[in-house]
C-alpha cells in the first residue's frame, strides 16, 4: 500500500486503489464498504471498499478475515498481506479523508455533517468501482444512520445492484470485513507516520488512541494547542473536545460586526478589535528585524498593512 500520494499533502483527501483484477471485469462481483477512524479527534477517517467475484466468496472466507476492531494490529497487517497476495481476484480502494477536510466540511456555512460526508464518500467509491469496469451485482455496507433509509438511498442510486445495509456488517459479511481491514491498516499507517507540516520540533507521538475521552489524547491536545493559531492539521478542530479546549485556553478574539462599534466593544471586553491589525503601527513603517512572521501568514502571503 503506497501512501505517498496522501503523505505528499495530508491537508487534503486522497484516493488510493489496487489494480483491478481481470476476473472482476468479467464475472459478477460483490463489494463491501466500511470505514476506520470515525470517532477519533486525531487523524483521518478512511473509507474502504473491497471486491471480488461472487464465485470467490468461499476463498475470501478462507482467508479468515474478520471485523478489524476485534484484531490486533499485527493480525490486521497479516490479513492485509493475505488480501494483497490474493490480488488475482481481490481488489480494494480507499478514500482518506484528512482531518482538515472533515473539519472544514462540518464548519462551513452550509452544514455538511459527518453522516452526509460518509454517505457521499461511500457512494463515490462504489461509482469508482463501476467506472473501473468491476461487474458489481452485490454491495454490502456497514450502516451510517438508519439502515433502511441508507439501503433505499443506495438502491435508487445503483439500480440493478442488490444492496444490503446492516449494523455491524463488518462482523456479518467477509467482504465488509476485508474492507474494514484495508481501511484500518491504512489509517494506522497514516497516523503512525504522520508528517506534521507545522514547525513543532520533535513531536510527542504518545497521543493514546486518538479518541476524545482518552486522557493521553487530551493531554496531547493541551500540549500542542497554539493560543493564536489553534491546532496542527492532525487535529479535527470541529470536534467538541478540541473546541472546548480552544475556548478555555486560546486567545479570545472579538469579531467586528455591523451591530455595534467594534473598537468600543473590544475595549469593553478588554480585548483587541480585529480592525486594530489593519492600522499603522505606532513606530511607523519600520518592521522589527527580530520578529519572525508565523508560517500561517507567510504561506498565505499575508503581510501587515499600514494604509487602507
Amino acid at each position: 500500500m503506497d501512501l505517498s500520494p496522501f503523505e505528499t499533502d495530508n491537508s487534503v483527501s486522497c484516493r488510493l486503489a489496487s489494480q483491478i483484477p481481470d476476473v472482476c471485469k468479467t464475472e459478477d462481483c460483490c463489494l463491501g464498504i466500511d470505514e476506520a477512524g470515525r470517532g477519533p479527534v486525531l487523524g483521518p477517517m478512511v473509507y474502504g471498499i473491497c471486491f471480488c467475484p461472487v464465485s470467490k466468496k468461499g476463498d475470501l472466507k478462507n482467508l479468515k478475515v474478520a471485523d478489524s476492531k476485534t484484531l490486533t494490529e499485527a493480525e490486521r497487517e497479516k490479513l492485509f498481506q493475505n488480501l494483497d497476495e490474493a490480488r488475482n481476484y481481490v481488489g480494494w480502494a480507499l478514500q482518506i479523508l484528512s482531518p482538515n477536510t472533515i473539519s472544514t466540511s462540518m464548519l462551513q456555512r452550509t452544514k455538511y455533517n459527518l453522516n452526509a460526508l460518509s454517505h457521499d464518500t461511500a457512494i463515490g467509491l462504489v461509482q469508482y468501482a463501476l467506472d473501473s469496469g468491476v461487474q458489481l451485482k452485490e454491495v454490502y455496507v456497514d450502516t451510517v444512520g438508519p439502515a433502511e433509509k441508507y439501503e433505499d438511498k443506495l438502491s435508487k442510486l445503483f439500480p440493478g445492484i442488490d444492496v444490503t445495509v446492516r449494523p455491524k456488517a463488518d462482523s456479518l459479511f467477509p467482504i465488509v470485513s476485508a474492507a474494514s481491514i484495508c481501511a484500518k491498516v491504512a489509517r494506522d499507517r497514516v497516523v503512525k507516520g504522520w508528517n506534521f507540516a507545522e514547525d513543532l520540533g520533535e513531536v510527542d507521538a504518545d497521543y493514546g488512541s486518538g479518541y476524545p475521552n482518552d486522557p493521553k489524547t487530551k493531554a496531547w491536545l493541551l500540549k500542542y494547542l497554539d493560543p493564536v493559531f489553534g491546532y496542527p492539521q492532525f487535529v479535527r478542530f470541529s470536534w467538541s473536545t478540541a473546541q472546548t479546549l480552544m475556548d478555555s485556553k486560546a486567545v479570545t478574539v472579538h469579531w467586528d460586526d455591523d451591530e455595534e462599534d467594534g473598537e468600543k466593544s473590544a475595549q469593553r471586553q478588554k480585548n483587541r478589535s480585529m480592525l486594530s491589525y489593519f492600522g499603522a503601527s505606532a513606530g511607523g513603517n519600520d518592521q522589527n528585524p527580530t520578529h519572525q512572521t508565523h508560517r500561517f501568514l507567510t504561506e498565505r502571503r499575508l503581510t501587515s498593512l499600514n494604509t487602507l
